[in-house]
């Protein structure tokens, strides 16, 4: 039983499954601030080209 116990704690398989899911949950948190962060500057000129057209006269 030890040895089996030693060889489970020396394997290292699972490692790299863990590396990709870390590093995908990293891109997808970046890209959701990305998301996020152009939403709100989108609707400051959106909200500035709604303006400057109500505004605008023939």
């Amino acid at each position: 039983m030890k040895e089996y116990l030693n060889k489970l704690l020396r394997d290292d398989d699972g490692a790299v499954t863990v590396d990709w899911v870390v590093l995908t949950a990293a891109v997808v948190g970046l890209a959701v601030a990305l998301v996020v962060a152009l939403t709100n500057g989108s609707a400051g000129v959106s909200a500035g080209v709604e303006s400057f057209m109500k505004n605008w006269s023939f």
